[in-house]
């Protein structure tokens, strides 16, 4: 039974919750500190059901739909589905129960919370579609992760303000950004199979001046939050380190060599992520 957890816990690479994730509990956090009531650890626990269910369904949904894709690229064939670990109908099914899990735990949470679910699932299994027809595909992911600190600050609150939108747009270009940066390995293949990407369509150096660029407005939009809503030195200690780790894969990231485009993807952006997450939270209670 834990093995077969497990193959599931690969199939969707639940390690990579680590991006959006934080992000959610600044909204949640934020929520409160804005609200002045008391945290509930039960509506926590939901807020976190929410993101694993979501996450869930959308990574097996692009997964599944990719089978056939994945079994033709080197670098994704000894993926769950192509090697036959989980078949294709077992990785639909998972889709399904995720999708429904996500929307039956926001029915606890508030009813705005509920009726927007199904368009939150709209935007993050959409992006599996995306790919197939636009190179805007990373936005359509950012996008959906971006919904991490909305969602969460409408499930203390019920109702949208600016600040938890300004977090979600930093989401927005952090992760279309570092998206563009990850697909710089399947050039070549996406070229091959008429795939559509931002390095596809553009090649390696403008992709990169244009993540880079995406890079920039998050960093922007970082420092502007700091000044806005006038956060103090443990906001700015946590802003900084986020927006040196945004640049540093820019530095170890080149178009002559992408041998370290998986420490730029994961452990750099998942480090960042924690540590903008852990000051900010700091910052609105100390």
């Amino acid at each position: 039974m834990i093995n077969k957890i497990g193959k599931y816990f690969s199939l969707v690479k639940f390690s990579h919750t680590i991006f959006a994730m934080p992000f959610a509990f600044i909204g949640f956090f934020l929520a409160y500190k804005m609200s002045g009531s008391s945290i509930n650890i039960v509506l926590f626990l939901l807020v976190i059901l929410c993101m694993v269910f979501a996450r869930n369904a959308a990574m097996a949904f692009n997964r599944y739909l990719d089978r056939d894709i994945d079994k033709e690229n080197k670098r994704t064939q000894f993926r769950e589905i192509p090697q036959g670990i989980i078949k294709p109908k077992s990785a639909l099914i998972f889709v399904i129960v995720n999708a429904v899990l996500f929307i039956a735990t926001t029915y606890f949470i508030n009813s705005l919370c509920f009726y927007l679910s199904p368009v939150a699932l709209i935007v993050i299994l959409g992006y599996s579609y995306f790919k197939r027809c636009t190179a805007l595909c990373h936005f359509i992911l950012g996008l959906g992760l971006s919904l991490a600190p909305i969602g969460a600050y409408l499930s203390v609150t019920g109702k949208f303000d600016l600040l938890p939108v300004m977090f979600s747009l930093i989401v927005l270009f952090w992760v279309s950004g570092f998206d563009i940066i990850y697909s710089l390995q399947d050039i070549d293949f996406d070229k091959s199979q008429k795939l559509n990407s931002i390095p596809a369509l553009l090649g390696k150096r403008n992709a990169l001046i244009l993540s880079a660029i995406l890079h920039a407005f998050s960093s922007l939009i970082v420092l502007y939050i700091g000044y806005y809503a006038n956060f103090g030195i443990f906001y700015w200690i946590g802003a900084l380190a986020f927006i040196g780790l945004l640049w540093y894969q820019h530095l170890i990231v080149k178009p002559d060599d992408l041998s370290k485009v998986n420490i730029a993807f994961f452990t750099t952006n998942g480090i960042a992520s924690i540590i903008f997450a852990c000051f900010t939270i700091l910052s609105l209670f100390f």
